[in-house]
Formats: C-alpha cells, structure tokens, sequence
C-alpha cells in the first residue's frame, strides 16, 4: 500500500508562457516581471503571486514596452 508521508507539493503559480526576453523597461516580454519579480518568485507566497498577476502584471502589459 502507498501512503505519503507528507501532502504532495503544490504547483507554484507562474505567469512564464516561455517567452524570456528582457524589454528595454527591464520587464519580461512575456510575462511582464521584472528580473527582481522573477528571481523572488519561488519564494513568494500565493496570495503575493496572485496579487502581481491580478493587478500589477496586467497593467504592465496594457502599458507596453517603455521606448
């Protein structure tokens, strides 16, 4: 019988669709992170990610690339 020890892990939520390129803002073209946002983000907590995808990140991407 296979039991776990302990639960297993949740999947982290991310923002990445594999598009890793740095725009001239130093946001990501397709995520909208910044590389500070992107190399905390194992580290946040759930409600933080969800609060840069629902509010911040979608405002990056309405305000486009800075020239």
């Amino acid at each position: 019988m296979f039991s776990w020890k302990s639960p297993p892990p949740k999947a982290i939520l991310t923002p990445c669709i594999g598009v890793c390129v740095l725009d001239a803002s130093g946001h990501c073209e397709g995520c909208h992170r910044n590389i500070d946002e992107i190399a905390r983000w194992g580290s946040l907590d759930d409600a933080e990610r969800m609060r840069l995808m629902d509010e911040v990140l979608p405002q990056r991407a309405q305000a486009g690339p800075a020239a």
